[in-house]
């Protein structure tokens, strides 16, 4: 079994009378690329603040590599977590390079090699003397994630670092992403699109209004959008019966009491004439299939 690097138990913050996050649960385990899907003022950033103890919680608590965030031994695995929530004060006249250098400096890391480590990571070490006030978007996050692995981390927490960026920049951070995932870090990314993320993340968590709505694998949510048969039914449960015992049909899901949804259903005929002749009556038959963002939009929708 996977360990389990980050594990949140009810995270609620409370700002007067306004609620950023309502009883959090989440699990990561280790190697995922965890991406967090939420519209601006979900509660992203603040679940990301909360924990990497920027602030704290009103209620609940967090596990962080097995150690609790009530406890003080949380402080050592706190070592152990690199993150790039709000963009870092970089010195506009200076090298990628020499921002680094000044950083490295001030955390106590003393072998330069380190520097040039992320720099080939993120793909900047071709920057040379070039001023950061003149490196373009996707470069200056490039930069932003460099700083996040500076420490050498095993879990990274990236907060919109997509955000803004043109398709080249967006798959130049892709492929930072892949490289970072294959050397065994844990990645937690959010994004306000969900088909942004879908490309690099294995698991994905749903946030809306501070409450985490769904969370599933990328297997499952390719299975809720896929290509189906669609039926509905006042008996849901004989119609399972007949699915699984007459047209040894075991690839479905049921949704809700009168909704299932039949995958790799190549005979729809054979499958309205076993319902009708059980006595099942069907309300609708039909083929369907979802978008990514139809599917967020969705799952949203049914937790307001």
């Amino acid at each position: 079994m996977k360990e389990i690097v980050l594990k949140t138990n009810n995270l609620t913050k409370k700002y007067k009378k306004s609620i950023a996050l309502d009883n959090v649960n989440m699990t990561i385990k280790k190697g995922e690329i965890y991406g967090l899907i939420g519209r601006n003022g979900a509660g992203k950033t603040t679940l990301m603040k909360i924990i990497t103890t920027l602030i704290s919680p009103t209620s609940g608590s967090f596990d962080l590599f097995g150690k609790s965030s009530e406890k003080e031994e949380l402080f050592e695995n706190k070592q152990r977590v690199g993150s790039l929530i709000e963009y870092p004060a970089f010195f506009p006249n200076l090298s990628a390079y020499d921002n680094l250098k000044y950083y490295a400096i001030q955390r106590g890391i003393v072998d330069k090699k380190q520097i040039d480590k992320v720099l080939e990571k993120v793909n900047l070490t071709n920057t040379g003397k070039k001023k950061v006030k003149n490196f373009s978007l996707g470069m200056k996050q490039r930069l932003g994630i460099a700083l996040s692995i500076l420490n050498n981390p095993d879990f990274i927490i990236l907060d919109e670092p997509i955000n803004g960026l043109d398709p080249i920049g967006i798959s130049e951070l892709r492929e930072v992403f892949r490289k970072l995932s294959e050397e065994g870090i844990t990645l937690l990314i959010s994004s306000h699109i969900l088909s942004e993320l879908y490309i690099i993340a294995d698991k994905f968590g749903f946030i809306e209004k501070g409450k985490l709505v769904k969370e599933l694998t990328k297997d499952e949510l390719d299975k809720e959008c896929s290509k189906c048969v669609v039926i509905k039914t006042d008996d849901t449960k004989k119609a399972c019966v007949v699915l699984e015992k007459q047209l040894n049909i075991s690839n479905y899901k049921v949704i809700n009491n009168e909704e299932i949804r039949i995958y790799d259903c190549d005979k729809t005929d054979e499958l309205c004439n076993s319902l009708a002749k059980n006595d099942i009556k069907i309300k609708s038959f039909y083929e369907s299939g979802i978008s990514l963002e139809d599917y967020y939009k969705e799952a949203v929708k049914e937790s307001v």
